[in-house]
């Protein structure tokens, strides 16, 4: 029979459970054919050995399927035991049970518990073990040390047995979160490798060539300094560090993105943000403006306009340029052009904002970048 691979820690223990079934139940067979002249009723002792001996069989080949270890299962587990246990007095009778005689389930009655315990825990092994052993001083004409003696001893295996299968649990979250850890740190060496066989030596490489010059390829050159330090900072795992203090005001951010070509428009007043914040609210801006650029044409104009209103920031970023066409967007992102989807939406949704974009052929586009800022 095949094994359910989920909950690989556990299957011990539910293969332990079977062993202990049959073992019972073979306990509890020899027992009553040993003392079945002793029984009230002995004919009465032949359809519950059938239930217990059938029970067990199927027991087993249910539960070792995780998918069917649910409430149907162990309460039908339990409500045998109980029928099993309640039906003793009649077939054993209740003077030969407080002779010493043993009841119809005997060691076969802490199978539900275990079962309980190893697929919920200490707790519920423990609600298992007392409803069990309740039953088992129900039958009972008096209450004696050897009956006490059993109830404690099925708690506490319920509760330890619990514990143990709870532990196996945890282990098995920490070793796949493990798993997932060192998967994601080699896919990170490896694009590490990558890149920095190819993106960061072209970008050292631009600025070094430019750092000499003059004008806009000395800016360039300076682009490429700063982009080459802060991809190096990303592949190796290492926080960017700050450019500014606890907060800065996004203004100040967005003004450097002024230029003949895009009119800037903020409040009087400083928009104040963490600097992690603000940073990426800037970097979304020009994420969006880079696009204005690259696909607006050469006479293309864009206006941004910030807004602080009741706890909410938003930055629009208007263009006159041709405009977005229709689904133009999802097949940029299929084919892994994911300027809009990830420099964009997903550093504004990683911030707990929205983005919003309008556009129509020739009638330009609108970026909204909205985030709450309240308390």
């Amino acid at each position: 029979m095949a094994e359910d691979p989920s909950g690989t820690f556990q299957v011990p223990l539910w293969r332990s459970i079977a062993v202990f079934r049959f073992a019972s139940m073979a306990y509890v067979v020899a027992m009553a054919a040993l003392n079945v002249t002793d029984y009230a009723h002995p004919f009465g002792a032949i359809p519950a050995l059938a239930v217990l001996v059938g029970w067990s069989v199927a027991a087993t080949y249910l539960y070792a399927r995780s998918a069917w270890r649910g409430w149907p299962l162990l309460g039908t587990d339990l409500a045998i035991t109980l029928v099993l246990l309640l039906a003793s007095p009649w077939v054993v009778g209740r003077t030969a049970i407080d002779n010493g005689v043993p009841s119809l389930a005997v060691a076969w009655q802490a199978c539900p518990v275990l079962a309980w315990a190893v697929s919920g825990g200490r707790r519920r092994g423990a609600i298992a073990a007392l409803v069990v052993g309740t039953a088992d001083v129900t039958m009972r004409a008096k209450l004696t040390s050897a009956s006490a003696t059993g109830l404690m001893l099925m708690l506490l295996a319920g509760v330890a047995v619990g514990h143990v299968a709870r532990l196996a649990v945890e282990s098995e979250q920490r070793l796949q979160r493990a798993v997932e850890l060192e998967a994601a740190t080699r896919e990170r060496e490896r694009l590490a490798r990558g890149i920095h066989d190819s993106v960061l030596q072209v970008l050292a490489l631009v600025q070094r060539r430019g750092a000499h010059l003059d004008g806009e390829a000395a800016e360039l050159a300076r682009l490429a300094g700063e982009q080459e330090a802060a991809l190096r900072a990303l592949v190796s795992g290492r926080p960017p560090r700050q450019r500014s203090g606890p907060e800065v005001d996004l203004r100040t951010i967005l003004d450097g993105y002024a230029s003949p070509a895009v009119s800037i428009a903020a409040p009087a007043t400083p928009v104040r943000l963490p600097a992690s914040v603000a940073h990426e609210v800037g970097a979304a801006v020009g994420a969006a403006l880079d696009n204005v650029a690259r696909h607006g044409g050469s006479g293309a104009r864009a206006w941004v306009l910030l807004e602080e209103e009741a706890g909410t920031i938003t930055v629009s970023v208007r263009d006159d340029g041709p405009g977005i066409p229709a689904g133009r967007l999802a097949e940029a992102a299929q084919q892994g052009r994911l300027g809009v989807a990830q420099s964009i939406r997903g550093r504004i949704a990683e911030l707990g904002g929205s983005v919003e974009i309008v556009s129509a052929p020739g009638e330009g586009t609108e970026v909204e970048l909205r985030l709450s800022v309240s308390g």
